[in-house]
């Protein structure tokens, strides 16, 4: 890390891990001259990177104000995350708890194995000084001495102890809350990558073959590292895994990123191929790292200085999770972590992901990017079949987008080329993105009209014609039926033969009860046509009782076209009957296969057994 002179003049924050059992930090706020005559604080209501209004004031217990003499000062409740006094400029001093019990990226949580915290949890905002040089106090406790706790965060140290407590400073407020924190008795890699120093820490109960991992990661970040040219964004970077028995999920942070997995993700000694969990979780580090350029620097205008207090709106989230949920697995393959097979066995299951979707056809990708904060972060049991994710689909117009370049171009031009013009043009410039702006430098770096391509595909619901686009590439793009529960999409082609399954239209999940819930119901299928609905256990087929998916994978496998199933079920505590009459399952599961290279890709370098060359490398 790197340390900067404290400015003593600058806002100044302490936090104290005080309260394990009762999961609480102690937190004061330091206003050396507060504005006057009347200063507003406030506590954000979002987290930047994850677009839905949380409220984390709903966790501040007990905030007082009083000056240096601890003379008290009236704090008056502006709404529900800010409080204004009266100032005649005196230093004021504001004291408060935080309760941490939320077990995510986005929040805060403490208990006696670990404490995490991102600063829009705990830290309060001091209106019109948002841009003012602010240090911290992380303080020790007699808990964290005996425990022997550690800290880890990307902030820049001032004065710190070799466990990291002490004082750090920041270069605003937004610099602040950039910077999570985890304090524990975490496992440390420490690597290098491109001259760079990296360490990811582990916290939580889990076995792990770390050198493995640290070999897979030094590839990832250097691939990428590599991917962008200088100046690099970073002088450390620090991955913050908390690992737990099924979480999954990431947010990117500047230098950092606070990543959850499951620990039967995690490389285990004597492993040989890498399992799919382990391919989730190295995708999963590779897209957080991507966010350092396209997310951290390059980024829509209206992010830029948010306050965080109210949603902001914009089209654009398709480009910013879309296109890096696309080079997560690139990376991989560019990286030479993956083979093509398994690369493209990938990718086939994420785009299964989106043709499993009805609601592909009832939202444009650019809608569900502004209705982030309703739709997409608040999804119902309807969602399959009104909404559609701009991370899925938003990487198949990636796909797609770059696909199409490559062949209009004859392989001259790629979506490389788009993304390392926005690095140098807008990310190293801090210029924010307007609306439809990325649309246009797509066309422009390409040389291409792609205007009906965003027409069609990202302002429109029609699927992207992958079969066509794929044939030049030798990649050969089929829609087949699922043949059992579990299929996701991918596999051989040879292998996904057997005989399709038939179709409910329904998820179903397995509950503690020994019954099987439905969990969502696709329209106009079985089982909607049946009258099921989403949260009804399924009890009895044909009068057999029902425990377990498996069951009812076995009775579809040995049913046809147009086979009735008498089905009792549960609605709440009601008992019900229908019918269902079972139906082919639908062909939308999306196999890829390489075949010999045809068009352009002949008659270049590539041959006809790297096809890929022309899919996962840079022009």
């Amino acid at each position: 890390m790197i340390s900067h002179t404290l400015d003593t003049d600058s806002l100044h924050y302490t936090i104290t891990p005080f309260d394990p059992k009762g999961h609480l930090f102690d937190v004061t706020l330091t206003i050396a001259q507060p504005e006057q005559p009347v200063q507003t604080v406030c506590l954000p209501n979002w987290i930047p990177g994850s677009y839905l209004i949380r409220d984390f004031s709903k966790h501040l217990i007990g905030l007082t104000a009083e000056t240096l003499e601890q003379i008290p000062v009236e704090l008056t409740l502006v709404d529900k995350s800010s409080w204004q006094f009266a100032s005649d400029g005196q230093a004021v001093v504001l004291r408060y708890q935080v309760y941490a019990w939320d077990l995510s990226v986005r929040g805060a949580h403490f208990d006696e194995s670990h404490a995490f915290f991102n600063g829009t949890s705990v830290f309060l905002a001091v209106e019109n000084q948002r841009d003012t040089a602010c240090s911290l106090e992380l303080k020790a406790t007699p808990f964290t001495q005996e425990n022997n706790w550690k800290v880890a965060t990307g902030l820049c140290t001032h004065q710190v102890d070799n466990q990291g407590f002490g004082t750090y400073q920041a270069n605003d407020y937004n610099d602040l809350i950039d910077h999570p924190f985890e304090l524990g008795t975490f496992t440390e890699i420490d690597f290098m990558a491109y001259g760079i120093p990296h360490k990811m820490v582990l916290t939580g109960l889990f076995d792990c073959d770390e050198a493995r991992l640290k070999q897979d990661l030094i590839k990832i970040c250097e691939t990428e590292l590599k991917f962008f040219p200088p100046p690099m964004p970073i002088e450390t970077y620090l991955f913050q895994v908390m690992v737990t028995g099924s979480d999954y999920g990431g947010l990117e942070h500047r230098n950092s990123t606070a990543l959850m997995c499951s620990r039967n993700d995690l490389p285990y000694k004597g492993m040989t191929k890498a399992t799919d969990g382990y391919l989730q979780f190295l995708e999963l580090c590779s897209h957080e790292y991507f966010h350092t350029w396209n997310v951290k620097r390059i980024q829509p205008k209206v992010v830029q200085q948010a306050d965080l207090s109210q949603p902001v709106y914009t089209n654009q989230l398709w480009w910013f999770e879309g296109i890096t949920s696309y080079y997560d697995g690139l990376i991989l393959q560019r990286a030479g972590l993956i083979d093509n097979s398994t690369y493209l066995n990938l990718l086939a299951k994420q785009m299964t992901r989106v043709y499993r979707m009805p609601g592909r056809f009832k939202q444009s990708v650019a809608d569900s990017s502004l209705y982030t904060w309703t739709k997409f972060y608040q999804q119902d049991e309807n969602a399959p079949n009104a909404i559609i994710s701009y991370y899925t689909k938003g990487s198949l117009i990636a796909l797609g987008l770059d696909l199409t370049i490559r062949q209009q171009t004859q392989g001259k031009k790629s979506l490389d080329d788009v993304i390392l013009h926005l690095w140098q043009h807008f990310g190293q410039t801090e210029i924010g993105l307007q609306e439809g702006q990325i649309e246009q430098i797509c066309s422009e770096v390409s040389g291409l009209d792609l205007t009906d391509f965003f027409k069609r595909y990202l302002y429109g619901t029609e699927d992207i014609p992958f079969e066509s686009l794929f044939t030049p590439f030798g990649i050969e793009f089929n829609l087949r039926p699922a043949v059992n529960l579990a299929d996701l999409g991918g596999g051989e082609k040879e292998d996904t033969q057997a005989q399709p399954l038939m179709h409910i239209g329904a998820n179903l999940m397995e509950t503690p009860q020994k019954t099987v819930k439905i969990t969502h119901v696709w329209q106009q299928q079985p089982a909607y046509h049946a009258g099921l609905s989403a949260g009804d256990e399924l009890v009895a087929i044909n009068q057999i009782k029902i425990s377990s998916k498996q069951q009812v994978e076995t009775l579809l496998k040995r049913s046809e076209k147009g086979t009735v199933w008498d089905c009792h079920y549960f609605r709440r505590d009601e008992l019900r009957q229908c019918q269902i009459t079972l139906t082919p399952a639908p062909a939308d599961r999306v196999t890829l296969t390489e075949q010999s290279a045809l068009g352009f890709a002949q008659e270049s370098e590539a041959t006809v057994t790297q096809p890929l060359k022309w899919l996962s490398t840079s022009v």
